[in-house]
């Protein structure tokens, strides 16, 4: 394959409820040669791997198989590639939704690839009796006192697997969980033909991925100076043109709404940062001390200079299991001294459910009052000290999924049986739901076996 001089990799989506315009302008409004989508969290896999339990073809984002239907002949025409984690839990069952919908459309020919290993949830006793004790990164506990509890176990798999699948001539590439930067890096290796000894070339792909994996976040999306990010309503999610020599610009279409400048990137490359000389990732060490970043004309930011060194040789992994159970519920309080009839409501519930033999120590409780500085109390002074309205936000959690759920039937009695002026009660009761904790491991990496496999469609 002839090597391109620019790859214009753009990424579509930050998280799986990330608007589902975005991926359609993207491939619509100016010129791609991958899009990339990013629909996983920590929480989501426990949530994939719950529904994949009660429905074996379930488990993957069922968003994505819709986007395909809506995208596909653009990506046809376009010759576009897509990468996407929409696989969860399930890439298998994900292609198969997609390899439906490529028949529907009448398509044929098209090359679909995923990535599997990750998943470990099956494996977690092979590995504890081998030694690894997947212990807690920030607790030190090792994950045996948790396990009868673990709802799920994923490997965040590195770039190279998504580039095998590219190299065997996949349009569409489906993982399960990997890194957020991955997303992008795997199409540059397969491009540029980038090695695992490519230590700063991975790094600046690496910091390329950091940078667009929220998506609008780095073009004026949940930027401090809001007011003056234009026509936000068509907000442009960003572009990579990314060259072999790992130098790169942070784009977006022409015509679109938000701004890419030095501030919105630097806001972004500072999110969810631990030690910025060393930016782990399975395929390198990225030194985000080394970028330079300058203003290279309107709605652009060219990077060079990123150093990296070798990778760890562990995979992180992110478990969760169950840890118990909440209920949460508001009501709005509504005309004069709103706040104090607010808290005296807050009060009515706790006494109410004492007088029953239910009590919550302070650890289990949750009441806040929104609308009196409760989001910045600390930060940001309060403009009025006698707000007309507040809302009332009350909750519990616990290991007792019924005494969880009395909580849940204090709160809507306030309507008629407390001060006046409450209303909001729509939502009905609030009832207990699992609470899922989360467990931040490492695994050595001589236990995993990424696995890719390529079909025609």
């Amino acid at each position: 394959m002839a090597q391109r001089d620019i790859v214009r990799i753009a990424n579509g989506q930050g998280f799986w409820g990330d608007s589902i315009l975005a991926p359609v302008r993207l491939v619509r409004e100016g010129p791609v040669d991958y899009l990339t989508l990013d629909y996983l969290a920590e929480v989501t896999m426990s949530i994939m791997q719950k529904l994949k339990s009660r429905n074996p073809n379930a488990g993957y984002a069922t968003d994505f198989v819709r986007l395909i239907d809506r995208i596909l002949p653009d990506l046809v025409e376009k010759k576009i590639k897509v990468v996407a984690n929409a696989g969860g839990v399930n890439p298998r069952g994900c292609m198969d939704a997609i390899a439906g919908t490529i028949a529907k459309r009448g398509y044929k020919g098209i090359k679909l690839g995923i990535v599997e290993g990750d998943d470990v949830l099956q494996r977690i006793d092979e590995l504890t009796a081998a030694g690894e004790t997947l212990a807690n990164m920030d607790t030190k506990a090792p994950l045996a006192s948790v396990r009868a509890r673990v709802t799920s176990a994923n490997v965040y798999l590195g770039a190279f697997p998504i580039a095998q699948a590219l190299d065997q001539g996949a349009q569409i590439v489906i993982t399960g969980r990997g890194t957020d930067p991955g997303l992008v890096v795997g199409p540059m290796i397969h491009e540029f033909g980038w090695k695992t000894t490519d230590h700063h070339l991975l790094a600046a792909g690496t910091v390329a991925g950091h940078i667009v994996e929220c998506g609008a976040q780095c073009t004026g999306g949940n930027f401090t100076d809001w007011r003056t990010i234009p026509d936000m309503a068509r907000i442009g999610y960003p572009l990579i043109e990314m060259k072999a020599d790992g130098t790169f610009a942070i784009v977006k279409h022409a015509g679109t709404g938000g701004r890419i400048d030095e501030s919105t990137i630097a806001h972004q490359l500072a999110y969810e940062m631990g030690d910025p000389r060393a930016y782990l990732g399975p395929d390198c060490t990225a030194d985000f001390t080394t970028i330079r970043m300058r203003q290279d004309g309107k709605d652009r930011v060219a990077i060079d200079g990123v150093r990296g060194g070798p990778a760890t040789p562990y995979y992180k992994v992110s478990a969760s299991y169950q840890d118990g159970f909440k209920a949460v519920g508001e009501l709005t309080i509504s005309g004069p001294d709103a706040l104090d009839k607010a808290k005296l409501c807050a009060e009515i519930v706790w006494q109410r459910l004492a007088s029953d033999g239910f009590e919550y120590s302070a650890k289990e409780r949750l009441v806040e009052f929104l609308g009196a500085n409760t989001v910045h109390a600390g930060i940001a002074a309060a403009d009025r000290a006698d707000p007309s309205e507040i809302v009332l936000r009350m909750g519990v959690k616990g290991p007792d999924q019924a005494k969880v759920d009395r909580f849940g039937m204090e709160l809507v009695p306030l309507v008629t049986s407390g001060p006046p002026g409450v209303t909001g009660f729509a939502g009905g009761r609030p009832k207990a739901t699992e609470i899922i904790g989360f467990w931040p491991a490492l695994l050595r990496k001589e236990f995993v076996t990424p696995k890719v496999t390529v079909v025609t469609v």
